[in-house]
């Protein structure tokens, strides 16, 4: 679906006539520019009416004149109300042809009372871009791949739409993902550490399970998904007229195969795609390299959509409206075009200035050094102050200091950075005998017994701020009435070392024959771990990790280095 813009001609940019590829708007049902009739036929002069009279023929000459102008007017309105039934009737032929293009998934998200409370006014989107090459052919490679989350963005819209913040989540992270269901009501069963783009595409996974392990990764609710692959990057891109990017110097990336010089480009259709998909040429060569040149490249698209040169180019918009419907995937919520419009406008009220594009912190997986892991406590503090519709651009937040959360008692809400909950009894400093252990290799799964949902991901998260940087979740335990370390032979004080660091009794531990040495330790919660979180919210962070990545949509001066 590319298409050159370079040299179009002044008749390429009007608004097809035909409904099918758009409305034609600068002429349809205009009153004050009617279509020009064909003139009436001009009559012969009458022969002069006798001298001393004539009234007779000044008659029939007027009821003469007042029958050719209703002629006119019958004509001329029947020619109008033609074409006002036929401009409606494009106008219907092409909202039908925009809401046939949109593809739609009817997600499984499971237990209301598992997810993240609802964000009120404010809204989550979560922009799923999949690496599919359906459609695309070998060029491509991979050419049989089901799609992975390639791309994920969590694109949160503040409650009174004063700023925004997007989310980038690396491809690379290493998350639990949690049991899912399709539409057919097909159960996929979860993964306890696996890499976030296996989330989509992996044993039959669709988007409802990446929405899922989102929720469960950062405690924020998501509203809707909207998921696009390669093609859409180059349609949308072509759509628009070309998207501005910046190089900070010569590009030959022969994995992406993007040859660019140094400075500004525009670019759209293929040459739009290897920008975006470049990794090796820049930076240190991997995922988190390239995702500064994707939050550039959508800063910019953004700018280029809300630009004067798109909205008053009907052209451009019937283009760009056509390219989107046909290049999205969405949830059923906004599965119309008028759901779309409405979203797109609600979210199109944010100052381009006000829109911050971050990266969730991240570190080196200790275990392997092609994959990353949380950063603790910066990634809680990031969610908690996104989950709090706090703003990452200086814009006022919408969320008031005098919140039943801001005002409740001190000791009932931690520090901003901590994490929300401890994931069982109140912690105890752990002993001077306490072993020492290399927590960042050790393996801890934690099983939630509590019959509290959300416990494991937050003991996770506590887990993983004191260096346990395995600690993941797996499937719900039977409801137990006291929290529990399993160990196999040999593991005995990491066993007493984790329940130390967690304020557990002695006897919380326990060696299990059926646990193997690769197994690691099990940490079961049972009724005992404190559902404070759910009953008492802490206040969220106020001020964003140190040493953020971060791009502001205006910002023009960014260049891919």
């Amino acid at each position: 679906m590319q298409q050159d813009t370079q040299g179009v001609t002044p008749d390429a940019e009007r608004p097809p006539s035909d409904p099918a590829h758009g409305i034609p708007v600068q002429r349809r049902g205009s009153a004050a520019e009617p279509a020009a009739p064909v003139p009436a036929p001009v009559p012969a002069p009458a022969a002069a009416p006798p001298a001393g009279g004539g009234r007779g023929a000044h008659r029939r000459a007027r009821t003469a004149r007042r029958n050719r102008r209703r002629r006119l007017l019958k004509w001329s309105g029947g020619l109008g109300a033609f074409a006002l039934v036929a401009g409606c009737g494009g106008a219907y032929y092409a909202y039908q042809h925009l809401n046939n293009n949109i593809t739609a998934v009817k997600v499984q998200l499971g237990d209301e009372a598992e997810r993240p409370k609802p964000a009120g006014d404010a809204m989550n989107i979560l922009v799923i871009g999949t690496d599919s090459r359906e459609g695309l052919g070998r060029s491509y490679g991979d050419e049989g791949s089901a799609g992975h989350a390639d791309t994920t963005l969590l694109f949160h819209v503040a409650k009174d739409r004063t700023n925004a913040t997007v989310l980038s989540i690396p491809r690379d992270l290493m998350v639990p993902v949690p049991d899912c269901r399709t539409p057919d009501g097909k159960t996929i069963p979860g993964a306890s550490r696996t890499m976030f783009n296996n989330s989509l595409g992996q044993e039959g996974r669709d988007p409802g399970c990446t929405w899922k392990t989102v929720e469960k990764m950062t405690g924020i609710r998501v509203d809707h998904f909207v998921m696009v692959n390669f093609d859409a990057v180059k349609t949308l891109s072509t759509a628009v007229g070309g998207v501005e990017v910046c190089a900070a110097k010569d590009i030959n990336d022969p994995d992406s195969h993007l040859k660019m010089s140094k400075g500004r480009h525009v670019v759209q259709g293929d040459e739009a795609l290897a920008f975006v998909r470049t990794r090796h040429a820049v930076g240190q060569g991997g995922d988190l390299t390239r995702i500064p040149l994707q939050q550039q490249f959508i800063s910019s698209m953004i700018r280029s959509v809300k630009s004067s040169d798109t909205l008053t180019n009907p052209a451009k918009l019937w283009k760009l409206a056509d390219a989107s419907t046909k290049a999205l995937t969405v949830d059923s919520g906004i599965d119309s075009v008028d759901k779309l419009k409405d979203l797109a406008l609600d979210v199109s009220k944010v100052d381009t200035g006000n829109i911050t594009f971050a990266t969730v912190p991240v570190l080196d997986d200790p275990t392997d050094e092609n994959r990353l892991v949380l950063k603790q406590p910066d990634a809680g503090q990031l969610f908690s102050m996104v989950g709090g519709d706090r703003s990452l651009t200086g814009a006022a937040d919408p969320a008031a200091p005098q919140t039943a959360a801001a005002t409740a008692p001190a000791a009932a809400a931690p520090a901003a950075n901590a994490p929300a909950t401890a994931p069982a009894t109140p912690e105890a400093a752990p002993s001077a005998a306490a072993p020492v252990v290399d927590t960042k290799q050790l393996r801890v799964t934690v099983r939630n017994g509590s019959g509290t949902p959300g416990q494991a991901q937050q003991a996770v998260d506590r887990l993983q701020a004191k260096g346990y940087a395995r600690a993941a979740t797996s499937a719900n335990a039977p409801v137990a009435a006291a929290t529990t370390v399993s160990h196999p032979a040999g593991r005995a004080a990491e066993a007493a070392a984790l329940a130390g660091a967690l304020g557990l009794p002695a006897d919380a531990v326990k060696a299990d024959p059926k646990l193997t040495a690769k197994d690691g330790l099990v940490l079961v919660l049972g009724k005992d771990a404190p559902a404070a979180a759910a009953a008492t919210p802490s206040a969220p962070a106020t001020e964003a990790p140190k040493d953020l990545q971060r791009v502001q949509a205006d910002d023009t001066d960014v260049c891919a280095k």
